[in-house]
């Protein structure tokens, strides 16, 4: 996916308007891109539905027409409501001047086109669809052909990524200037179909600040020299295992092994595993053998900790340690519990990720998962700046906020990755990078796109998303790596 700024709203309709007054006539230039991307698909002659709103997508829509039509394509338009903008009014204007019908509704036998293009709202829409809106969308939805949405789905939340009622479901979108969070995270990743971004050669120096970016992350820091040993990319140690979860932070100790991590301790608080069979190379040091952790370069706590007693007094002392940590799991449980362990952990100078998914993010902000998903972009944002943190918000499109505010959105991956211990597997990955040197909002950024190209691979290679385990992905993750550094 193409790489690109993220703005907020506000940001982009400044740059709209210094555009405008450079005279660079957006809308035609989008016009333009999309009549390149259909016709790049299609041969002229192929028959087109442009369906247009009442406001500036619905502009794009219009001109879009009038470009495809003068490249041969049969063209049929649909406006269901009259334009209400100045830049769509004289699309429209145009287009009647050109001769080229407009209907105002569909038959009910209306014959599938061979694509049809969406211009009915864009990223402005803020407020549910009326009946009638929605019942027309749901009838485009049925049409069996590909759909390409300008810019946003019509009644797709450009920012949150919520329907707004009914929203037509693309099998891609043409969006401009920059990246819009919602078509990448929560129900839009589904709904945006493959997200294909055009600046409209637009000039760098026009933009405004970015509030964030699509998560492109550089591998070449894990490049190593040929002179070198183990003590020189690290050491991390994993605390969790209580009895009945031995398995989380095996996952993890694998992760962070696979990772690249020179040396990794496990520290569970069941003892009854003196070894792990597939992973030898873990140095398993039981919680009750020792009166101290092992000395090591980062702590990752909370794959299988569980939310006993012991469990408090050990994220109490990872929270006195001087290294960097990996909050995740019954860490983040404790967190949400217990006031004073959150404030001590707001408070540390040194730098600490925390790895919730959405219904941890909601114990941590006293809230509910549902609120967390209808604004994923705010609530990760709240997370970092209230625990003074990195944070990644997993789920579809995982964001990687820093406490200034500024974010990543994270678009390899996807629901291969959606099977027990991925996440556990995902720490121990954060805590082998923070060992190798990262810094740990670099940190977090690589780890959530190598685990994603993980899966990412598995499905290209098994054709479907379904059946990757845990202990595969923290295989894969090193190969993923290794082709990355390859060319380098």
């Amino acid at each position: 996916m193409d790489a690109g700024p993220i703005l907020s709203l506000e940001a982009l309709r400044q740059l709209e308007r210094a555009a405008d007054a450079a005279g660079l006539r957006l809308m035609r230039r989008a016009a333009q891109a999309a009549a390149n991307w259909a016709a790049a698909r299609l041969p002229a002659g192929s028959p087109l539905l442009i369906c247009a709103g009442p406001g500036n997508n619905g502009g794009d829509a219009l001109y879009a027409a009038l470009e495809l039509h003068g490249r041969g394509y049969r063209v049929d338009i649909l406006q269901p409501a009259p334009p209400a903008s100045a830049a769509c009014r004289e699309a429209r204007r145009q287009i009647d001047e050109a001769g080229l019908a407009v209907r105002q509704a569909l038959p009910a036998d209306y014959p599938p086109p061979q694509l049809l293009m969406d211009g009915l709202f864009g990223i402005g829409l803020s407020r549910p669809l009326d009946d009638g809106w929605q019942r027309l969308i749901a009838a485009l939805n049925a049409l069996p052909c590909p759909k390409l949405a300008l810019d946003c789905p019509s009644g797709l939340d450009a920012y949150t990524g919520q329907a707004l009622g009914a929203a037509l479901r693309a099998n891609a979108t043409l969006t401009f200037l920059c990246h819009k969070p919602g078509l990448l995270t929560g129900r839009g990743a589904d709904l945006a179909g493959q997200v294909v971004l055009d600046a409209l050669a637009c000039p760098p120096e026009l933009y405004p600040p970015a509030e964030g970016a699509l998560n492109a992350p550089d591998i070449s820091p894990l490049a190593r020299a040929r002179d070198s040993h183990k003590g020189s990319y690290g050491t991390v140690s994993i605390i969790g295992g209580a009895p009945g979860m031995l398995g989380a932070i095996l996952l993890a100790g694998r992760g962070a092994l696979h990772g690249g991590a020179g040396k990794v301790y496990l520290c569970p608080l069941d003892d009854r595993l003196p070894v792990d069979p597939a992973a030898p190379e873990l140095m398993i040091r039981p919680l009750d053998e020792m009166a101290e952790l092992p000395r090591a370069d980062v702590v990752a706590i909370g794959p299988g900790l569980g939310l006993q007693e012991p469990a408090e007094a050990l994220l109490e002392q990872a929270l006195a340690q001087p290294q960097p940590l990996v909050l995740d799991a019954d860490a983040l449980n404790l967190l949400a519990q217990r006031h004073a362990l959150a404030e001590r952990l707001a408070k540390r100078s040194r730098p600490a990720i925390l790895t919730p998914h959405p219904a941890e993010a909601a114990r941590l902000l006293r809230t509910d998962a549902a609120a967390v998903q209808a604004d994923r972009v705010l609530h990760a944002r709240r997370l970092a700046a209230h625990f003074n943190c990195v944070v990644i918000l997993k789920g579809a499109g995982s964001l990687i906020a820093r406490p200034d505010g500024y974010y990543l959105l994270n678009a390899s991956g996807g629901p291969m990755l959606a099977a027990a211990g991925q996440g556990d597997v995902l720490t121990g990955l954060i805590a082998a990078l923070l060992a190798q040197g990262l810094p740990a909002f670099d940190a977090a950024a690589l780890a959530a796109h190598l685990h994603g190209l993980a899966g990412d691979d598995y499905q290209r290679e098994t054709g479907g998303p379904i059946g990757l385990t845990a202990s595969a992905t923290a295989e894969r993750v090193a190969r993923v790596a290794n082709r990355l550094l390859a060319p380098r």
